[in-house]
């Protein structure tokens, strides 16, 4: 009678103890999932931040521009300080020492006055943000495998490269007119859409998710000629407003996804 009792016990005990590893393991892959998200979200600050920088010394959209960027620039560092003292990888957090120390640069750019040296000078930090961010992104897909994380992850990319259309728009109106900014341009444009279609067809988005999209795909298939115009110029406005409205869906269909993960 003890015996089989001691049974039951043991049995309870390792079948609690396995839902309790189950749950934990849970845990870690939701927190995995929104640092991912966070991560992710400084992608898009870096280019904002520089879009904002020469929207605003191009005297087009000035105070939102202004606005906006002081408050990219608080909510990157904020970002950061989360993100540095929620990951525990060395080699991620040494890489997050470097895009500490490439964001103070970025700010003390962002903040001095307008010139064409200065926009190249930030347009070239923006770039090295962005890959220090990418690379985060991508070191905390690797560690979870989460196959959730890659959804999370192209939705949260597609807020960056709205930001990043808007940057490479301006950078061409600003005096930058390279080879280099026109392509970017296109690669930028070109990557948004074919991450566009495979969100439309993801097979677990909710009926919220698949209304976000849709509006965002409205706008797409009338606005996208507008940026592919980058050399014609004469938008500005329309290409500012287009894409921060862009990149506001965006992040909201991201946050559905982190919640539908977790």
């Amino acid at each position: 009678m003890k015996t089989n009792i001691m049974k039951k016990a043991t049995l309870i005990a390792l079948v609690s103890l396995s839902l309790s590893v189950v749950a934990s393991a849970s845990t870690v892959a939701s927190d995995t999932v929104k640092l991912i998200d966070m991560a992710g979200k400084q992608r898009m600050l870096s280019q904002r931040i520089a879009k904002d920088y020469m929207y605003a010394g191009k005297s087009i959209a000035t105070a939102k521009a202004e606005r906006q960027l002081n408050r990219s620039l608080k909510e990157l560092k904020e970002a950061h300080t989360i993100l540095i003292n929620s990951i525990n990888n060395p080699e991620i957090k040494n890489l997050l020492s470097f895009v500490e120390m490439s964001s103070e640069d970025f700010e003390a750019t962002a903040k001095e006055k307008f010139t064409t040296d200065n926009a190249q000078l930030i347009l070239d930090l923006s770039e090295s943000m962005l890959e220090g961010s990418e690379y985060v992104v991508t070191s905390l897909k690797e560690l979870s495998n989460v196959k959730a994380s890659k959804v999370v992850d192209m939705a949260g990319r597609q807020r960056m490269l709205s930001q990043r259309i808007a940057k490479y728009y301006i950078a061409y109106q600003s005096g930058i007119k390279d080879k280099n900014t026109v392509e970017q341009m296109r690669a930028a444009v070109k990557l948004f859409t074919e991450t566009h279609e495979l969100l439309m067809k993801n097979k677990t988005n909710t009926p919220e998710i698949n209304r976000e999209l849709n509006k965002i795909d409205r706008l797409w298939k009338i606005v996208y000629k507008f940026y592919l115009n980058i050399e014609k110029g004469g938008l500005p406005l329309i290409v500012f407003n287009t894409t921060d409205d862009i990149s506001k869906n965006m992040n909201k269909i991201t946050a559905l996804y982190v919640e539908l993960y977790k």
